[in-house]
C-alpha cells in the first residue's frame, strides 16, 4: 500500500516560480476586485479620521481621486502601488501588491475608473 503525498502542482508557487499564473485584467470591477485590494492592503493607514498622507481611500471617491492622478505625479494610485519614480511605494513597509492586483488596479483606471 502507497501512502500519498501532497503535489506539487497544488502549490501555485511552485508551480509558477516567475509569478506568470493567469490574471483577469477583462472583468475587472471597483467593487468586487479594486475595493477588496484597497480594503486589504491600504484602509488601515488611509483611513479613519487622520489618513496617512492626507489620502483617504475608504470610498469610491476617494480611491478613484487618487487613480486620477497621473501615475508620474507624487499621489497617484498607480504609481505608488507599482513603485514608481517619483511615488511612494505602497503600501508602505508592507508586503508589494501582486503584479496582478497592479494589473488589476490598472486596468481599472484605463477603463476610465467606473463606480461598478
Amino acid at each position: 500500500m502507497a501512502a500519498l503525498g501532497g503535489c506539487y502542482w497544488d502549490n501555485e508557487e511552485e508551480l509558477y516560480p516567475d509569478g506568470t499564473t493567469s490574471c483577469d485584467t477583462t472583468n475587472v470591477t471597483f467593487s468586487g476586485t479594486v475595493f477588496p485590494i484597497i480594503q486589504s492592503n491600504c484602509i488601515s493607514c488611509h483611513g479613519g479620521t487622520a489618513p496617512s498622507g492626507n489620502i483617504l481611500l475608504e470610498d469610491y471617491a476617494g480611491v478613484s481621486k487618487q487613480a486620477k492622478i497621473a501615475a508620474g505625479q507624487p499621489g497617484s494610485l498607480y504609481g505608488a502601488v507599482s513603485h514608481a519614480s517619483g511615488n511612494s511605494p505602497m503600501p508602505q513597509n508592507g508586503t508589494p501588491l501582486s503584479d496582478c492586483e497592479v494589473k488589476q488596479i490598472k486596468a481599472w483606471i484605463d477603463a476610465g475608473t467606473p463606480d461598478n
